[in-house]
């Protein structure tokens, strides 16, 4: 049974479909040393696929093992794999694939926080995203400005935006004080910026967005920023029959795996290495752009130098260590 090039390098880890498809029309995909064309099927899986020149390990339906992470996305980094100037990306923190690699599940805007998906199955991906699919997506919003019954009734009826119409499923009030006001709200599609173009229709800023629920999968308070947390089997079953996808059968957690399943320190410790990493990456660069030091300075004006160097105080002092001088608490058995 043949099947289409988009879709078997999607199953491979390739990207979504549109991804894929992408490449396909920018003629990076090559079969057996011929460029590909969108349409094209493949019959058999010993053909020779190539993007950009690299071989690509095709799947088999039966050998492919869907794994699904969610993420909770800080503000500030991009939702893409490569930044040309530099800024951190959403893929940095993620754990390596030996086969394949993380497709994210929709975009989340540099400024906006929360739950973002990450699956190895283009397919699955491709799916979840696809507006006819109508999975629901609930954001937490902070909006400034005066905010009438009248403006909520407009969102959730329609709003007429330079894309076409757009509305709110649900709207929720959660409280707030003086000009600042938190809502609850629920879209069925991943337009760009749609939450924060439909408030500014009513002429209110979003001051914050984050999200917080990806059909039924939430973000819990035991997912601290930066950290992921791989879905059991029966999460990601859920993500499939949604989207009518076949029953994975297979997980890449064992249960000895889900027994030592990271607790939310573990995650913590892990984002704060993560961060003293790249901080030590960027100071070391910055070091390697100063001017170098004189190579014949006097050993007495060295000396000199170093003796009139300032010692940290208090908490830098001990910040290699913090608790090298603190006394070690004694161990009782409960």
């Amino acid at each position: 049974m043949s099947e289409k090039l988009q879709k078997v390098l999607a199953r491979s880890g390739q990207g979504s479909r549109r991804e894929v498809e992408l490449m396909i029309q920018e003629g990076r995909v090559s079969i057996d040393g011929k460029v590909a064309h969108l349409g094209d099927r493949l019959d058999n899986l010993d053909v020779l696929v190539r993007i950009d020149g690299h071989k690509v390990d095709l799947v088999k339906p039966s050998e492919e093992v869907c794994r699904v992470l969610a993420y909770n996305k800080p503000e500030g980094e991009l939702c893409t794999r490569h930044d040309p100037e530099g800024r951190r990306t959403v893929f940095d923190r993620l754990p390596r694939l030996s086969e394949g690699r993380w497709v994210s599940v929709g975009r989340l805007d540099a400024n906006t926080s929360g739950l973002l998906l990450f699956t190895t199955d283009g397919e699955l991906a491709n799916r979840l995203m696809h507006p006819s699919r109508s999975v629901e997506r609930e954001y937490m919003v902070r909006v400034f400005g005066e905010v009438t019954e009248q403006m909520v009734k407009n969102l959730v009826h329609g709003v007429q935006l330079e894309d076409g119409m757009a509305r709110f499923e649900d709207v929720v009030y959660a409280g707030g004080e003086g000009m600042n006001h938190t809502f609850y709200v629920v879209i069925t599609e991943g337009r760009n910026r749609e939450v924060r173009r439909l408030w500014d229709s009513q002429g209110v800023t979003v001051s914050r967005l984050k999200r917080v629920r990806y059909g039924d999968i939430f973000l819990t308070k035991d997912l601290p920023r930066g950290g992921w947390l791989e879905l059991e089997l029966q999460e990601v079953n859920y993500l499939r029959e949604i989207v009518e996808l076949p029953e994975e059968t297979r997980s890449h957690l064992t249960v000895e795996g889900l027994k030592r399943k990271k607790g939310v320190r573990k995650i913590r410790r892990a984002v704060r290495r993560h961060e003293e990493r790249v901080s030590d990456d960027s100071r070391g660069r910055r070091r390697d752009n100063r001017r170098p030091a004189p190579q014949n300075q006097p050993a007495e004006e060295t000396a000199r130098s170093a003796g009139n160097k300032r010692k940290p105080a208090g908490n830098a002092a001990n910040r290699r260590n913090p608790l090298k001088n603190k006394p070690a608490k004694p161990r009782t058995r409960k």
